[in-house]
């Protein structure tokens, strides 16, 4: 993997995590997301 594609999965992955991690449970759940999962579901979505 060259570096201009790991940094912009890096990015692809913060702005996951970011974006998840602003929302209040209640949305997470609606969703089916746990808070504890978000890092793990960031993480599968650059693969």
């Amino acid at each position: 993997m060259n570096i201009a594609r790991a940094y912009s999965n890096w990015v692809k992955y913060r702005q996951t995590v970011n974006e998840l991690d602003r929302m209040s449970n209640r949305e997470l759940a609606d969703l089916g997301i746990a808070r504890q999962d978000i890092r793990t579901i960031a993480r599968k979505a650059v693969l």
